[in-house]
């Protein structure tokens, strides 16, 4: 058996190598080698050396997923035997088959058993964490050019997807580093945002694909390949570690299969195991580091809920040579970090070595349980697909509460204590199985709301996202209730079920404190983000099986809203609830058109709408693309003409991630702009270039502070393009230019962070989240008392002023540790007043707030006179990352004059 053995192996490396000595090092393309100190490659070298290893090895081709935001290709290296190249779509269509899970248990373990595994190894999403990229050349340039018998039997038996996650960042990044000849002097303090409009955020965008990256990737999870493992590189790892991994703490979300946590642990000690077999210390893991499994968003994280295995690690390292700090408590072994490491300088190598090592850990993984690895996500799948079909309940903890509450009560209606061992079953069932607590069946978006172009983008966003989508394809109706053709159908018996449930449904995360009674401890970003609540769309819920005349759409078909032929007219209404009635008002304003705001209601459309006489040519590309369809009208009474403002976009020297993602809405909706930088805000005279100008979240110092600037470097050691991103925004230069602009005309829109200029203008406006010490001061509210991180909560709306013209009389809102206020007395005599608030009832919708009494009756959005100007205060985060289309209105609203 051993002979045959040997003799097969043979027969594959000599099979597999014949090409291998014809792969080029990556030192005799870069100059080289992976790792070496003070050393990047850009991606322009990059791309061609992905190029040279695909024309010299028959293990290896390179395809393009897309295009980036700049245009470059993004590149995805499949890897495997040759003799798997010949079977690829195959193994792709048994992989596509297995994860939609439509087929009998029966089919599938043969299917697991004919397929290969698909394992994601990705690098450089995070351009700044240069280890990600790197590892990515050096595990192609392994694969391609090793005869052990260990690549060989990797390459026999798994597909690898090598894939570039941001060209354009590791340029933007390799190019400033290496610009200066001093090794000493390199750095990464780049004057821009590594990816085109989002920098770090392109790891936020993962269930809404907004950014080309974004979608590219998401095609090829969710849609083409849909691998079983993604892994995802990132740095650095906590102080004292050398990298963290799987698995994560607590908690985890609770729609998503149990398998995935469990699939975790078995991934997560392969590649701990690997470490330890070849003495590499430092690996951390569960409480050791930051990272949980509850948020969705993100390229590792939302594959749990396409019953996908996401893996991240934070790695340390970087060109300039690093050293590993001495933390005394990451000395102490314990089941977080069973082997730490010891205080010492770390080479650029060492830390591509681990990445590699790790990457082996998991294709090893994959050789050895492969089968299971492609039957389980089948199997998760499967289970999906039976709770859609059925009554289901998921296992929310506001539903052990209830149970507690309701023993809790019966107990102290009988005088008794209650005791949570002594709970009987019975209340278990009077929350478990009530009705009204079931999972929805599907949802139904119907084609006759009035922003239904949004409801077409939230569509759009769950299909590049792999979800199965259905359309009427003529009315119908569902208890009662008749839909129109090109409604949209969305059922939960489907695979992608845990997606699903938590793009429509609220997130109900845990009180999760230090110790009873201490601090929160932070969620790893979002604690709730319901996709429908934020993008303000109409949905109807079901909780019974329902039918009708549908089609499916096909995996990643990408919608638009019907097209229509422009009625005839002398004159047209747009509706100013429909978002993409403001792109359509851009082109004609544009296009020199006429365009007037209604003072009134008319023909059933909300004050604010738009009227206009002319361009037939704009309104019918409206009506033909954007799902606006201008209603035939006369002018309207008291209708005011507008023009586009000039617009100023605040940002400052390394890029705004709020401001960007405005950049790209103002694109999408055909704004136009220019970017404004402290050195212009300082020089005064911004009435004769600007009507508004926008601050987006962070860039203002708080009253007192000194100022607000990220490191910058001297003007001589830059490139003269980047001299005006250079200064500071203080309240000593800034403010009072500011004031000047608003005093004088001009208008100011602050949202979220940036409100703060209420308090350096001086405004009749208090933070409502604070509470007077002992010694008589206002101080902000402890933890303990108060804690909102990333949460969708509604608030109230005065839908009667210009700046809110569209919105409904309540809005959901992405509420992230934002400002809340209340006027003081004098608020009203100096024109200050109250454009959206809270009510008496608690506002969380979705997510984690406790205190919400804090929020009662608080002012969470306000406008202020201040001369011939106006100042407009946006607490929640009406822009937050292009997904929050709910409240565009209240942006766009404020961007004419």
């Amino acid at each position: 058996m051993r002979l045959k053995t040997t003799l097969v192996i043979l027969l594959i490396s000599f099979t597999l190598g014949v090409f291998a000595q014809n792969v080029p090092t990556p030192k005799s393309h870069f100059g080289f080698d992976i790792g070496d100190d003070y050393k990047l490659a850009n991606f322009s070298q990059t791309e061609a050396y992905f190029k040279k290893v695909a024309d010299a090895s028959d293990r290896v081709q390179m395809v393009e997923i897309g295009k980036t935001e700049y245009g470059r290709s993004q590149p995805m290296m499949i890897v495997t035997a040759p003799s798997n190249f010949a079977k690829l779509d195959r193994y792709k269509e048994i992989s596509q088959t297995l994860a939609h899970a439509e087929i009998s248990k029966e089919e599938a373990q043969k299917l697991s058993i004919e397929g290969k595994p698909v394992i994601w190894i990705d690098g450089g999403l995070h351009a700044n964490e240069v280890v990600g990229p790197h590892q990515l050349i050096e595990t192609l340039y392994q694969l391609a050019s090793r005869d052990d018998a260990e690549t060989l039997k990797i390459l026999e038996d798994v597909i690898i997807l090598l894939v570039h996650a941001n060209p354009d960042g590791m340029e933007i990044m390799s190019d400033w580093y290496m610009r200066n000849d001093d090794p000493e002097k390199r750095d990464q303090n780049i004057p821009i945002l590594y990816q085109k409009y989002v920098g770090h955020d392109n790891n936020r965008d993962f269930y809404m694909n907004n950014m080309s990256e974004a979608a590219n990737m998401s095609l090829q999870q969710y849609v083409e390949w849909i691998p079983q493992i993604i892994y995802n590189h990132h740095q650095t790892a906590p102080a004292g570690a050398v990298v963290a991994g799987p698995p994560y703490r607590d908690p985890f979300n609770h729609v998503f299969d149990p398998l995935i946590i469990t699939s975790l642990d078995a991934v997560g000690a392969a590649m701990i195991n690997r470490m330890h077999q070849e003495d590499k210390p430092g690996y951390t893991r569960l409480d050791g580091s930051v990272f949980s499994t509850w948020w969705n968003g993100g390229l590792r994280t939302t594959p749990y809920y396409h019953n996908i295995i996401g893996i991240l690690t934070e790695i340390i390292g970087n060109p300039t040579p690093y050293t590993i700090p001495l933390v005394p408590d990451r000395l102490i072994p314990n089941n977080g970090t069973p082997y730490p490491v010891t205080p010492q300088v770390w080479p650029f190598r060492r830390s591509i070595d681990y990445s590699v090592s790790l990457n082996y850990a998991i294709f090893n993984h994959a050789v050895r349980h492969g089968d299971e690895l492609l039957y389980n996500i089948y199997l998760m799948g499967r289970k999906s697909i039976e709770k859609g079909s059925q009554d289901n309940w998921t296992m929310y903890p506001k539903f052990a509460q209830a149970v507690q509450d309701e023993f809790a009560e019966s107990q102290k209606n009988a005088g008794e204590n209650s005791s949570r061992s002594r709970i009987p079953s019975q209340y278990y069932d009077s929350v478990y199985t009530d009705p009204g607590n079931r999972d929805p069946r599907g949802y139904i978006l119907s084609a006759d709301q009035p922003d239904f172009p949004t409801a077409v983008k939230f569509m759009n966003a769950l299909i590049k996202s792999g979800i199965l989508v259905e359309k009427a394809t003529e009315e119908f109706n569902v208890n009662g209730k008749t839909y129109p053709e090109n409604s949209f159908i969305v059922k939960t018996a489907q695979a992608f079920r845990p997606h699903v449930l938590d793009m429509f449904e609220p997130q109900d995360h845990p009180n999760d404190f230090l110790y009873p009674g201490g601090p929160p401890i932070r969620p790893y970003d979002a604690a709730g983000w319901t996709l429908a609540f934020q993008m303000g769309v109409e949905v109807d819920r079901f909780y019974e099986g329902f039918d009708g005349p549908f089609e499916r759409i096909p995996y990643g078909e990408i919608q638009s809203p019907p097209s229509k032929a422009l009625a005839n007219g002398s004159g047209y209404l747009l509706d100013v609830r429909n978002n993409n009635s403001f792109m359509a008002v851009n082109d004609l304003l544009k296009a020199k058109v006429k365009v007037y705001r209604t003072a009134a209601t008319v023909g059933g459309l909300p004050t604010g709408s738009f009227y206009v006489s002319g361009g037939k040519k704009e309104l019918e590309v409206a009506a033909k693309e954007y799902g606006v369809y201008p209603v035939p009208a006369s002018m309207p009474k008291g209708a005011t003409q507008i023009q586009p403002a000039r617009i100023g976009l605040y940002d400052y020297y390394g890029g705004s991630m709020p401001s960007g993602w405005v950049r790209w809405m103002m694109e999408q909706f055909h704004f136009e702009y220019q970017l404004v930088f402290p050195q212009e805000i300082d020089a005064g005279d911004l009435n004769d270039k600007y009507d508004v100008l926008l601050f987006i979240s962070s860039g203002i110092p708080s009253v007192g502070s000194r100022g607000y600037s990220r490191s910058q470097p001297k003007p001589e050691e830059i490139d003269e393009k980047y001299h005006h991103m250079l200064g500071s925004f203080t309240a000593d230069e800034s403010i009072p230019q500011l004031k000047k602009f608003v005093e004088n005309g001009g208008e100011i829109i602050s949202v979220g962070s940036a409100t703060e200029l209420a308090f350096h203008f001086g405004l009749p406006v208090e933070d409502a989240l604070v509470e007077i010490g002992t010694d008589g001061k206002a101080k902000s509210l402890s933890g303990e008392k108060y804690y909102v991180p990333g949460s969708v909560l509604e608030m109230h709306v005065d839908n009667s002023v210009p700046i809110n013209y569209g919105m409904g009389d309540e809005a959901y809102i992405m509420f992230n540790r934002s400002p809340v206020f209340k006027l003081a007395p004098s608020a009203g005599n100096r024109g200050v007043k109250p454009i959206a608030w809270f009510g008496e009832e608690e506002p969380l919708r979705s997510g984690w707030a406790w205190g919400q009494s804090y929020l009662k009756n608080g002012v969470t959005a306000f406008e202020a006179k201040m001369g011939k100007g106006k100042f407009y205060a946006f607490g929640p985060e009406i822009t937050f990352r292009a997904q929050s289309h709910g409240t565009f209105k209240m942006l766009f609203n404020g961007l004419y004059k």
